[in-house]
């Protein structure tokens, strides 16, 4: 099963390496990972995406609650919570395409962040089905890079 786990922690060096170091003795990879300072500076946000069974997550979890630089860990996936993602997407935009660019940009509220003579660059936002079906809709024009943050999330209310 997949889980999306908010870790607060100290925003202090090494703690990245430590948590990183967790998942991967025990065998577990991380799909994703998301790290910034939060409101306060001396706090950054990690969000973590990995797969387990909801026992080794629990083990996990509990673990990551051990570490001394560690305030806070809660696992979204049994809650309702926000969770989005952030593309860069550079496409071929030879001058037949541009139209077909622009016009599928638009339906999934993408923005056109960077032009030249040979390449648009499209910026999109939304949950990960949405950012992959934007993919899937470009790739016939001819994608050249692509840049994903990865998911960030947040418990609603």
């Amino acid at each position: 099963m997949r889980h999306t786990i908010s870790v607060l922690v100290e925003n202090k060096f090494g703690v990245l390496s430590r948590i990183a170091g967790l998942f991967s003795g025990r065998g577990f990879n991380i799909e994703s990972l998301s790290v910034a300072e939060s409101l306060d500076p001396n706090v950054s946000r990690m969000t973590i995406v990995t797969r387990g069974d909801d026992r080794v997550i629990e083990q996990v979890t509990k673990q990551l609650n051990k570490l001394v630089d560690v305030i806070k860990v809660i696992d979204h996936t049994e809650e309702k919570f926000v969770g989005r993602e952030l593309a860069l997407i550079k496409i071929n935009a030879e001058p037949q395409l541009r139209e077909e660019i622009l016009r599928i940009a638009e339906i999934f509220r993408g923005k056109v962040v960077d032009v030249s003579s040979k390449t648009y660059t499209v910026e999109v936002t939304g949950d990960e089905e949405k950012v992959e079906a934007f993919i899937e809709m470009l790739k016939p024009l001819g994608i050249k890079e692509i840049a994903r943050t990865g998911k960030i999330a947040m418990s609603r209310g």
